[in-house]
């Protein structure tokens, strides 16, 4: 099980790692997107060089070996490296257990409750409006989120007075039977992020994800204790340090990892485990539909403080072009508002040659 070359296969967006034992058996895992292909650098220069020649079976140990012998480096792009060659070394171990990953980690295939996921700010509350409403109809997806505030905005809005519109504006859209998610992406001060989760409560909106500058864990409680909707968080942190303390300390509650963010599957297991001892569902960020949102699909089906529903990204070419043709089949496909897991081995997905052929490749081999 001895783990004999790792290659990746990337550009600017997206970086597929495949790993190879010396039986030849192989798995196929990604890195985070974006700068995808400085992270593909890192997986041969920081992680490459301590996983060549370990068991492949052994994922944790290798993980930690990354971690301890490039202590220096304790960031996010080497998480993001971290990532792609955990997720690998899953979908090998499913493959020859003939087994899907969720079956590994003591899950099962089966569906999970999807909520359509808007990454617009630039749309106006009455075009965000009637596409949640045509999705709703078309796809039966009876949750959605939108977005709030300006992407670290330091209290600004997109443009002044969206937030007040938008808020009752999908809710009168939609429903009252339907529920509705915000996120404010570090935008406000604890008293402009307390004011807007009053208006949110009002509304009847469940969910008040990254109210605060994210990395300002103090200001973020500041509105978890003021506020009765759940406060949520921790998509960017990659340091366990940081998620012992948001979690015991209460800092949210919800937590959302990003497993190609964090590091990958067994590190984001660890992390459900602690949100788990203190009670915290676990809803992660996965705002693409890149490999990631299959990761969390097969998490989701094996955790038991798996949160309401899965984030399912509803943005297409027009927003996200390098999702295009990444897979042979489309492994996110949507049926009465929820996504499906098969029974296939590994991550159940292949990876389309024509998109490998057109990407940078790069190797790092035990021999060599």
């Amino acid at each position: 099980m001895i783990i004999k070359s790792i290659e990746t296969f990337s550009n600017e967006f997206v970086c597929f790692v495949r790993v190879t034992l010396k039986d030849g058996s192989q798995g196929w895992g990604q890195v985070a997107p974006y700068y995808a292909d400085i992270t593909a650098k890192v997986v041969h220069r920081q992680v490459a060089p301590y996983a060549l020649g370990m068991n492949g079976m052994e994922i944790e140990p290798i993980l930690e070996m990354v971690r301890d012998r490039e202590h220096k480096f304790p960031g996010s792009y080497l998480r993001r490296a971290m990532g792609g060659l955990d997720t690998a070394l899953w979908d090998l171990r499913g493959k020859l257990e003939d087994k899907p990953v969720c079956a590994l980690i003591g899950g099962s295939p089966g569906t999970f409750r999807a909520y359509a996921s808007s990454m617009k700010r630039d749309i106006t509350p009455e075009d965000e409006a009637e596409r949640f409403v045509r999705l709703r109809d078309q796809f039966g997806f009876d949750a959605f989120k939108f977005r709030v505030g300006a992407e670290v905005g330091w209290d600004k809005d997109e443009w002044p007075g969206r937030t007040e519109e938008i808020v009752p504006a999908i809710r009168n859209a939609v429903g009252d039977d339907v529920a509705l998610l915000v996120d404010a992406n570090s935008c406000f001060s604890p008293p402009r992020a307390i004011e807007v989760g009053h208006l949110l409560q009002d509304n009847g909106i469940s969910h008040y994800e990254e109210p605060c500058p994210y990395w300002e864990f103090d200001q973020t409680k500041q509105v978890t204790d003021a506020l009765e909707i759940d406060v949520t968080g921790g998509e960017q942190d990659c340091m366990m340090a940081n998620w012992r303390s948001m979690i015991m300390g209460r800092v949210v509650d919800i937590a959302q990892p990003d497993i190609c963010y964090l590091g990958g599957l067994a590190r984001t297991l660890k992390v459900a485990q602690l949100a788990e001892q203190a009670g915290m569902p676990v809803t992660p960020h996965c705002a693409n539909l890149s490999m990631v949102t299959l990761f969390t699909m097969h998490l989701l089906r094996s955790i038991p403080n798996a949160g309401k529903y899965l984030e399912f990204s509803i943005e297409g070419l027009d927003y996200y072009p390098w999702q295009d043709q990444l897979f042979v089949e489309d492994p996110y496909l949507i049926t009465d508002g929820h996504a499906t897991v098969t029974d296939a081995p590994g991550w159940g997905v292949q990876i389309n040659p024509n998109w490998l052929d057109k990407s940078t490749y790069e190797i790092s081999e035990l021999d060599a």
